[in-house]
């Protein structure tokens, strides 16, 4: 996630996101992640999105044992520490300000006997890609990581660069905007792009993208 700080007040969940704490039970563990929102903004609050990432993750239909995952937008960590749970090797990334705050959160919730199955590293979309190995993960994971038109272009682009034949998206996210169903077209320009999954209760969809010639079920 992106860093970006918003005033304070409103409405839209604003006492949950300025709560200093947030509890989820995922993986038969409770999982209790520090928020930080004043100092982070939206990098450092659990979203809706990656709660429903989470739950759809833990209905099994995806198997994650030793599958190469990474986190784009990772933020408080809550989808990585997840998925790390469900038994994959986990790469969790974000911006420099955030991975302080998105380590203590991974070594306060994952086992010891797990925290060698997650890495925490910088990224920001579009930049040092040579740092992570092209199409080396079998899934790429996002929660609400498609919010600021100006990064569509570098999130896409670290995607195409992630990606192999065989690699995996899945993208949570809420439908709000046009600029959300503008960044939906561009995916759709690049990738083979499906609904897999829409929890009408929190109104979040989850997307499931590969590249075009790759079309085959998880």
């Amino acid at each position: 996630m992106a860093l970006v700080p918003y005033e304070e007040g409103g409405g839209w969940g604003a006492r949950q996101l300025h709560s200093p704490w947030a509890a989820y039970r995922f993986a038969s563990r409770t999982i209790c992640l520090r928020q930080d929102w004043r100092r982070l903004g939206v990098a450092a609050v659990v979203w809706d999105a990656a709660v429903v990432l989470c739950a759809y993750l833990e209905m099994g239909d995806i198997d994650l044992r030793d599958r190469s995952v990474i986190e784009l937008g990772a933020g408080t960590g809550l989808l990585g520490i997840v998925a790390t749970l469900l038994g994959a090797r986990v790469t969790m990334t974000d911006r420099a300000a955030a991975l302080e705050f998105l380590e203590s959160n991974v070594q306060a919730n994952l086992p010891s006997e797990l925290r060698p199955r997650a890495v925490v590293k910088e990224l920001t979309w579009g930049k040092d890609l040579g740092n992570f190995p092209s199409g080396a993960f079998d899934f790429i994971l996002g929660a609400d990581i498609v919010y600021l038109e100006e990064t569509f272009a570098e999130l896409l682009q670290t995607l195409e660069h992630l990606c192999s034949e065989q690699t995996v998206i899945l993208l949570a996210c809420r439908i709000r905007y046009e600029r959300d169903h503008k960044f939906l077209k561009m995916l759709r320009g690049r990738f083979s792009v499906d609904e897999v999954h829409y929890d009408s209760s929190k109104d979040v969809h989850i997307y499931k993208a590969q590249r075009s010639s790759h079309k085959d079920d998880f």
